[in-house]
Formats: structure tokens, sequence, C-alpha cells
């Protein structure tokens, strides 16, 4: 690796070597290793940082992508998770995974070592994503940066390196939970945010590199440097903050619920004070080492000038750093309920391609209320209403969700229509429950009992196990059984997870409501797309792909972003138009607007453009995908034609969710103040708020009110006006 040119180009010098110092890295980041640990855990970095700036120097520099691929594409070949390596390493990136690898798996079970391999895997591979970005000049969206950064940066690869280093493997039965992939990826975004910020200059300015996150919130936010560099320094902090607030939080609760013995206990806390250390460590390192700081890096003074300062003085700074960030933990709990925001001035949303409606639709609309009354939605439940359910047919009727299905789905069939209508009654029912009935109360048990019940509702096989108690339960069972029966064993195990996820990530939204607590906005955006159902409509979507597509290409970065920017768009939209209603009636804390008003400390009308650039970030990167990134993926996995036409089909599929969700939130009558007034009723705390607002509606009146469109007009009753062919949006 040293002295030793790569096609003509010295990678690394000695000098250079010994200045970055990535013994004084391992060192600080675990502390607590023996001599031969540390030796092998200090060889991994140094193969890392090689390989990061060989390939930098070989393929990011001369944007050979062709290059790349072959390069990347040798590697796993000396990462067997079984069996012994086979191939001939031709180079120092090869040699080096090698030995590393021969010396590093056989203390570790073989879970432990197909993760590692995956983290390892993304962090090579995806490198071409940094590169192809270079090639194409383009600067990622600040959601899309942070989901990527995990996966180039290395910081899961580095929390992999920390169960070894630290003896403290995570136990199988919960290393897939939550909890443990919130600890993780806090972890990888405050050690990848921290290295932006010092290696600012470098990337920026030397390499040419756009995968920085001060860059990112520059152009994002349109600011100064320096106004990113502290947007990026806060969002570092929030992450921390969710770190700590998970480890104190949710770790006991999940070692009972999963019966984790003492053993593994002490293992789990063992690598929570690994990450912890090398969070410090590697802070330590950045203000020491070279690769980043000028020659008196050393003298940088500490943050605390009445303290003491220099090398092994971090733990006598803990105090003061506590004491200093208190008014920012006491912030996150204060949101203010029944807040008086009247009418929300929207931001535009102005979508490039639109939907038809099922011909069906009046038929659904009746249905859905026969189905509803059958099931029993419509009756009295704890917490409750004393003499109406939490919906009434007039409620449901105004919601219209037969009208989201039809613009969804426009090609359904009658069974079809009312099958999805079904679903999206059943989860917004559902979302709207859980906060009547447990959301008055601080104990948990009883919502994650009605959860785990919910699952035993959707056997795999065969009938549910559990009478039905509830229309929640009823409707779930009827649903289950009316889509399930003709997939298969594998498909509806698939399925089942879409909605498990939904209704576990309706225990978080509980847990902030019990706690008054403003989410971080990382945690609420990746949570989000869960509580908003995404991962459910996408599902009945994909329903008839059947086998054209290979599974694992539905598990590949560009159907992941694809899938995930799609999701953000729409529930963005959400977000926007559902403001007034949970923020004034409910008093929620779940919105994003209100979430980046907390972040950012900023008014609504700023809130509300940033909410509003976001989503018009992620619709873009969305078509991003369909256009570039997708006949990228047709070739390298040389995909044969129909299962070319199946990916590009899915995604008209998505243009239909996104275009037939913004439809059902202009014309249906769930979100419309005078809607709201009238469904919660005169007593409510919405509706006393809204006496405090001023007659021209918004609290922030400044600025035009833009209306969202669909390249048509607007208003109840002209979705059909606004469809937008296929031919239309070619033309455009």
């Amino acid at each position: 690796m040293i002295d030793v040119p790569q096609e003509g180009t010295v990678i690394w010098d000695e000098h250079d070597f010994d200045s970055h110092d990535y013994a004084l890295l391992c060192a600080y980041t675990h502390p607590d290793c023996p001599g031969p640990e540390l030796d092998l855990v200090t060889d991994w970095y140094v193969w890392v940082f090689y390989f990061d700036d060989h390939f930098l120097e070989l393929f990011k520099r001369t944007h050979d992508m062709a290059g790349a691929r072959a390069y990347l594409d040798r590697l796993p070949l000396f990462m067997p998770v079984e069996g012994a390596i086979t191939e001939v390493p031709t180079n120092p990136v090869e040699a080096g995974l090698a030995d590393l690898w021969v010396r590093t798996v056989p203390t570790m079970t073989a879970d432990w070592r197909r993760r590692f391999v995956d983290s390892t895997k993304a962090l090579l591979d995806e490198s071409l994503w940094e590169l192809a970005n270079i090639n194409e000049g383009r600067l990622s969206n600040p959601i899309e940066y942070i989901e990527m950064r995990r996966k180039v940066g290395g910081a899961p690869w580095s929390a992999n390196l920390v169960e070894h280093a630290a003896g403290a493997e995570v136990p199988h039965v919960i290393a897939a939970s939550r909890p443990m992939h919130v600890l993780r990826d806090t972890f990888s975004d405050a050690v990848h945010l921290r290295n932006d910020l010092f290696s600012y200059e470098r990337e920026v300015h030397d390499e040419g590199e756009l995968s920085n996150g001060v860059l990112v919130f520059e152009k994002f936010l349109d600011v100064g440097t320096q106004e990113a560099a502290d947007a990026v320094n806060d969002l570092l902090t929030s992450r921390l903050h969710q770190f700590e607030h998970t480890t104190l939080t949710e770790l006991q609760p999940l070692f009972d619920e999963h019966g984790v013995d003492p053993e593994g206990r002490l293992k789990v806390l063992a690598y929570v004070k690994g990450l912890q250390d090398w969070q410090s460590g590697g802070h330590e390192w950045h203000m020491r080492s070279s690769r980043y700081m000028n020659k008196n890096a050393q003298a940088t003074q500490a943050p605390f000038p009445f303290g003491p300062s220099g090398l092994g003085t971090s733990a006598a700074r803990l105090v003061p750093a506590l004491l200093e960030s208190l008014a920012v933990r006491a912030r996150r709990h204060a949101n203010v309920p029944f807040r008086p925001v009247g009418a929300l001035r929207k931001p535009p949303i102005d979508l490039p391609f639109g939907t038809t409606l099922s011909p069906h639709l009046a038929r659904a609309r009746e249905n859905v209320v026969d189905w509803a009354a059958r099931m029993g939605i419509f009756e009295p439940v704890p917490g409750g209403p004393a003499h109406e359910g939490v919906w009434t047919e007039e409620k449901i009727r105004d919601y219209d969700l037969p009208l989201c299905a039809a613009g969804i789905h426009p090609d359904a069939s009658a069974e079809q229509l009312d099958i999805t209508s079904g679903w999206l009654a059943w989860g917004t029912y559902g979302d709207d429950l859980y906060p009547v009935v447990f959301g008055r109360t601080p104990d948990m048990t009883a919502a994650k009992v009605t959860t785990a019940r919910l699952a035993e509702c959707m056997p795999i096989d065969g009938t549910p196990t559990i009478v039905p108690v509830s229309a929640l339960e009823r409707s779930l069972v009827d649903l289950w059984q009316r889509t399930s029966a003709p997939m298969t064993p594998e498909a509806r195990e698939t399925f089942r997870r879409t909605i498990v996820v939904m209704t576990e990530s309706w225990l978080w939204e509980l847990e902030n409501m019990h706690l008054n607590r403003i989410p971080d906005p990382v945690d609420y955006i990746e949570m989000r797309r869960r509580t908003f159902g995404s991962d459910l409509t996408m599902a009945l979507s994909r329903i008839g792909h059947g086998q054209t597509v290979p599974a694992h290409i539905y598990q590949t970065r560009p159907v992941q972003a694809l899938e995930n920017s799609a999701a953000d768009v729409a529930w963005m939209i959400n977000d926007i138009y559902s403001y007034q209603k949970e923020i004034q009636f409910e008093g929620e804390v779940h919105n994003l607007i209100r979430v980046v008003e907390h972040f950012l400390d900023t008014d609504l009308e700023r809130a509300t453009a940033v909410v509003g650039r976001m989503l018009a970030d992620r619709l873009a990167q969305f078509l991003h995908v369909i256009e570039v990134e997708l006949p990228a993926l047709f070739t390298d996995y040389d995909l044969d034609a129909d299962a070319q036409a199946m990916l590009l089909h899915y995604a008209e599929e998505l243009k239909h969710w996104i275009a037939g969700i913004l439809i059902w939130h202009e014309d249906c009558r769930r979100y419309r103040e005078e809607d709201l007034l009238r469904q919660f009723g005169p007593a409510s705390p919405g509706a006393a708020a809204a006496a405090a607002v001023p007659a021209t509606g918004s609290v922030s009146t400044s600025g035009p009110t833009v209306v969202a469109s669909l390249r048509g007009p607007t208003g109840l009753g002209t979705s059909s006006a606004r469809l937008t062919s296929p031919a239309a949006v070619a033309g455009r």
C-alpha cells in the first residue's frame, strides 16, 4: 500500500501513512482493546482508508465507471460467508481484504459474518453512487444524502467491527429490531456528519467531491457555508440525542420482550459503550489527524475554555457538555398542543404526470360504507365518544378512501378496487383509533398487546388462531383472507410484513405522544414511511408482478431509491394537507412541518417552504431514477425484456399512486377547516383555537396562496379535468 504505484499513481507514501495516524484513531475509538485485537482493528481501518483513496485516484478522478464496476465486482470473492478464499489478489485492496478476512471471521457467528459482508459490500459498492453523481455533476438532496452516506461512509461497517473489538456480538434475536437499527444509524450519521464538517475543505475544494453534508445543506437551504455547517452540527447533535434516547428508553423493553438473557444484555450494553467510545474517540482523532486538520491542529482550543483541554481530557468536559445542551434537550419535549395555526398556505406541489380514475368508483364508495358497518367500525370504542365510534358513516363518506384507491389503481377490477379501498380505510381507521384509545394513558401494555394480536390475525397458512374481538381485528381478518388467498406463502409473508411494520410504527407515535416529544428529523422521516403505510400500498401494486422480476432486484439501490422517494413525496403531501388537523385539532407532534419548525427554530412560513423544497427534490429524484438509474440497472443486471417492462410498469404504477394521493387530498373532506370544525365539534380544543386565528386564515399570512396542482384546474369535483395522458406527459 505504501510507495507502490497503482496504474502509475502512488496512492500513499510513507509520510502520508504516518501523518494520517490510523493507529491513533483506533486507540481513541477502541480504548479497551487488548493489543492483538487493536492491531487487527487498526489494520481494518488502514485497509478501508486505503480503499477510499485508491478508488478516488483510479476511478473518481478519471470518471472510469466501467473500470470501477469490474474492480468492485471482484471484492466479494475475498469475503466468503462460508468456506475458504479461492481467488488470488491482484492489487493491495484485494490482498488486504483477503488477509483481514481470515484473521477476523473465525470467532464470529455466521449471522455476524453475513451482516459484516452486507455492510462491507455497501461501503464498497455504493462508491459507484458517488462516482455517478460526480460524472453527472449531480448534488443529492438531504434525505438521499443521509441514506447513502451511511453506506458509502462506512460507519455501519465500523459498528460491526465494534462488536468484534468489544467481544459483544449482538444477539441474533434482536439484531434486526428497530432499537438496534436506530443505535447503528444514529451512530453512523453522527460519525459521517462530523467527518463532513472536518473534511469539507479537502473534499469539496481539493477533490471536487459532491458527497458532503455541508455542501448539500448549502445548496438545499440556500445559505452560506458557515450557516450550513451550523445546521449540519445541529443535526449531528440531534442524532446523538436520539442515540441516548433509544438507549435509555427502548433497550430495556426490547430485552424483556425478546427474553434476552443476562449475558446477552451485557453484550448489548458493551456494544453501546463501544459505539460511544468510537464517537468521542473519532472526534479527538479528527482534531489531530493531518488527513483533515493543519499542522497546528493539536493546539486547537477546547470548546470549554475554563476546563482542562488536550489529549485524554474528554471525560472532564462531560458535565459542561451536558449543561450546555440542557436547553436543547428540554425544548424537544416542550411542544404546545392545539396551537391555533389556521389553514396552511401550501407550497406548490406540481406533478408532471397524472392518473385516471377507476370506473368502479361510485360502487366502491357505497361498498366500503357497507363493509365498515358490517365490521363494526362505527361502534363505540373505549376512550372514544360516548354514543358513536371513532368513525361514523358521515366521516367515512367525508374521508372518501375509494377516491384514493380509484386514482392509485385506475385499472383495478370492481373487486380489486373494493379490496384496495378496504385496506386504505382500515389503515386510516387504525391510525385514528390508536391515539384515541391508547394516547391518553402512558401505559403502553394494552397498545402492545393489541398490536401483537393484529399480527396473529394474519396467518401465513390456514385461518387465524384467535377470535376477533374488535372492529379493527374483524376488518383485518376479512381483508387478509380476501387478499392473501391467491398468494404464494412467500408472497403472503412479504405482504404480512408490510402490515406489521405499519402497525408497530403506531406504537412509536404513541411513545412520542406520551412524552410530548418532537421527533428527531431523520428518525421522523424514516418512520413516517411506515406510519403512512407506504410499504402496504406499494405491496398491493406488486401483487401482479409474479416472478417476472427476480426478488433480489427489488433490494437494489435504484429500486429502493425509487420506492423511498415516491413514498416521501406521498407522505409529505399528507403532512402539508394535514398540518392544521394534526397540530391544531389533534395536538400532534408528528408532522414534518412541525419537525422542521422545531429543528430549524424557524417560523411556519419558512418551515413550509423548506418542506415544499424537500418534496420537490424527492420528486426530482424519483424521476431521475426512472430516467437514468433504471436503464443502468437493466444493463448492470442483464435483465431480460420482460423484467425491464415490468419494472417500468411498476414505475408507472408509482406515478399513479402519487397522483391518486394528491387528488384525494385535494377533493376529500378530511383536512379542510370547515370540515374539521364540523367533525371535531364546537367543544374541541381545535375549534376553540380557531377563534384565535385571524379571519385571513393562516397565522402566517405573508405571500400568495399557492394551490397544489396536476397541471390543471383544482377544487372539489375537478379531478377528471386534471387527468394527464401519457402522451401529454411525454410531450412536455
